[in-house]
């Protein structure tokens, strides 16, 4: 190559690597300016007006932190916090708890394990509208599991949770398990198929027994994905809103509400955007609170490594 080629083909060489480096931000610039307006902008915008007197429109004039003390004076706030630590606390570790169960039922080498782990994935696949849905016409005395007992001739059972104002919440518990114990069961089943099987016969052969081989090294080493399990399932649980709109609609009265569904009502229903933009802040640090953690601990781990 000749001298003065050689300085056009550095140029050009140089060009293509710049081209190359910028492509990339390029093409996702879009997507993280949408990103920055559409979901911090406007979680900003939620957080500014609940420190606002905005009614059924926004307002600006500035009320400090009235609405939450009228947010927390509300007794269908305190109810909606109450059902969220039933409903949270017995979804989450009932969901864990099948999930466990059915991955140590799967990793047993079992046949049609191809298929039956397809069946407990397919919950997972449906909208909380349509799971909500399915099990409202389920648990509906009238249609449901009840009226075809009384069919089959069993005439004195009841099973009329979903009209029950005690027992309402716990309809939520059935559906949301039924929908998220699947995809907990996929989890773990990684998990247990990620542990090195030489530790395991090496247990065996010191005579540990299958309960203290899962007791003591199995379950301990699936310690990740117990924590992310949580991670998940108490983010859904905090922003459930579909599937009680679909299965109970927030009742029977206030029965199933929960810090979505109060959101939801008192900023559109009710007119009162600036406590309803405070609960919606209250949901996003109870967000924050489980997920913060998680990620400062993910890149703790990270930098150990």
């Amino acid at each position: 190559m000749s001298a003065e080629a050689m300085p056009a083909a550095t140029s050009r060489a140089d060009l293509r690597g710049r081209l190359q480096d910028w492509l990339p931000r390029l093409v996702l610039s879009p997507s993280v300016a949408a990103m920055l307006v559409f979901v911090y902008g406007f979680i900003a915008y939620s957080v500014f007006l609940s420190f606002t007197g905005s009614k059924m429109l926004p307002s600006y004039d500035w009320v400090g932190f009235d609405n939450y003390r009228r947010l927390f004076g509300l007794s269908a706030w305190t109810t909606a916090l109450v059902n969220l630590g039933i409903f949270a606390s017995l979804y989450i570790l009932i969901s864990i708890a099948i999930g466990l169960m059915l991955a140590i039922f799967l990793d047993q080498k079992i046949r049609a394990e191809g298929t039956l782990r397809a069946i407990y994935l397919y919950p997972m696949a449906l909208s909380f509208i349509v799971t909500g849905t399915a099990w409202k016409w389920l648990l509906d005395p009238g249609i449901g599991i009840e009226n075809t007992m009384h069919l089959w001739g069993w005439e004195s059972f009841r099973f009329d949770w979903i009209k029950d104002r005690d027992m309402a919440i716990y309809t939520l518990v059935i559906a949301a398990v039924w929908q998220s114990s699947g995809f907990v069961m996929a989890m773990f089943l990684a998990g247990l198929r990620g542990i090195d099987n030489e530790i395991l016969k090496a247990a065996q052969i010191d005579g540990a027994s299958n309960l203290s081989l899962y007791r003591r090294i199995v379950i301990p080493m699936l310690r990740p994905a117990f924590l992310s399990a949580f991670v998940i399932l108490a983010h859904l649980a905090i922003k459930s809103y579909d599937l009680v709109i679909a299965l109970t609609g927030g009742g029977p009265g206030r029965a199933t509400e929960l810090p979505a569904t109060f959101m939801y009502s008192y900023t559109f229903t009710r007119n009162q955007m600036g406590v309803g933009a405070a609960s919606a802040v209250i949901m996003l640090m109870g967000v924050a609170s489980v997920i913060v953690p998680y990620i400062y601990a993910e890149m703790r781990q990270g930098e150990d490594r």
